[in-house]
């Protein structure tokens, strides 16, 4: 009895060895991998990207030299967003040609080609009030929504189009502006309208989700596909201005998404860009960059190379102040924390403040999510009338 008890004791004992031993091991194993980087990428993300965000401090941020010359600042804040959106297109006459209309009962709707920069010529939409002019104008800048068939369809009724196109529009329309085509309000209101198609959407398209090949194959050749975009709307707020019906002071732009992305690009850097409405797109940067988020998942129509190092999103918006700008976000918006998005709204804010125009800065959350639901639009062309009817 006694012998089997000491066996017991020596098998718990070896037993209790052979535990520790392989603690040790794996202790030592795990001590050993934490020498070194194993894996280097999750959610897409390298593991040491909060060190990357860590050293973004945004050096050419008015609000690290706000006691400077702000018209020197903007200067200087531009040219740099203008560096890295890459090389620009080559610019030619428009060479514009009207090659369809259709009668809307107060205003009337275009098809238009013109060269937009001197590397394509595409078809754009067009609608001009009957009333006499000459009118104030509005930009509108379609959204992405990995939706590709339709670009300014979105924005613009189409007619004489394919049926398939036709009623992807309306659908679409329904989905993310309350049923309404918002050229088509704005135009009923007085404003003429303008829209293009970016590379890859409706009459552009091809490419559909490769976006990143795009962009890619686009690098290769010295282009920025998100500078390249923001270079023809640049083009197209020139083209507006130059329009017989359109009073080249009274424009400004407006768009959902990547079109609020857009727009508030537009008012910053277009001379031709008086104000906007940029709807469901503001954010920091580091309000976003985590693992799996928008920005991780190659939205190339948004990323302007090494643009970070030097200013966050609403530093490149601020380029605007003190031109009216409204922001009008969803605090549903799964794109964007309601935390980066108010971040940023404080950022700007500070901004037109600094500069006595504090006034002109509208920021909006609606209990909404990503869409330009039919509330944002009345708020907005309200606004849109107190500020370029009363010019």
């Amino acid at each position: 009895m006694m012998k089997t008890r000491h066996t017991l004791a020596l098998a718990t004992i070896l037993k209790f060895a052979f535990f520790f031993l392989g603690f040790l091991m794996c202790f030592y194993a795990n001590a050993q991998q934490k020498e070194y980087e194993s894996p280097g990428i999750v959610g897409r993300m390298p593991v040491f990207y909060q060190k990357l965000a860590d050293r973004q401090q945004y050096p050419l941020s008015w609000l690290k030299c706000e006691k400077g010359d702000f018209s020197i600042w903007r200067t200087e804040a531009k040219a740099k967003v203008m560096e890295c959106l890459m090389t620009p297109p080559p610019a030619v006459p428009f060479d514009a040609k009207i090659i369809a209309e259709q009668d809307r009962g107060t205003y009337v709707a275009r098809k238009i080609v013109f060269n937009v920069t001197g590397d394509s010529r595409v078809l754009a939409f067009m609608l001009v009030p009957k009333s006499k002019g000459p009118h104030p104008a509005v930009l509108l800048l379609h959204d992405h929504g990995a939706k590709y068939d339709i670009g300014k369809e979105k924005v613009i009724e189409p007619w004489d189009e394919p049926a398939e196109k036709i009623k992807s529009a309306k659908t679409w329309a329904v989905e993310c502006y309350g049923g309404k085509f918002i050229g088509d309000e704005l135009a009923k209101k007085g404003y003429v309208c303008f829209a293009t198609d970016m590379l890859n959407w409706s009459d552009r398209g091809g490419a559909e989700d490769d976006q990143q090949a795009v962009a890619s194959n686009l690098y290769h050749m010295g282009v920025s596909f998100a500078g390249l975009i923001v270079h023809e709307d640049l083009r197209a707020a020139e083209f507006l201005s130059q329009q017989p019906e359109v009073d080249p002071k009274r424009i400004a732009s407006m768009g959902l998404s990547v079109g609020g992305y857009r727009t508030w690009h537009s008012v910053a850097l277009s001379d031709h860009i008086a104000a906007g409405v940029s709807v469901c797109w503001m954010t920091t940067y580091k309000g976003i960059i985590f693992p799996n988020s928008i920005e991780s998942n190659g939205i190339y129509t948004m990323l302007h190379p090494g643009l970070a190092n030097f200013l966050d999103y609403p530093d490149i918006a601020a380029i605007a102040c003190p031109k009216p700008l409204m922001f009008c976000c969803g605090s549903k918006d799964h794109l964007f924390p309601v935390k980066s998005i108010n971040e940023a709204f404080d950022k700007m804010r500070k901004v037109w403040v600094s500069q006595g125009a504090g006034d002109k800065l509208i920021t909006k959350l609606y209990d909404s999510p990503h869409q330009y639901s039919i509330d944002m639009q009345n708020e907005a062309f309200e606004w849109l009338d107190k500020v370029l009817l009363k010019k």
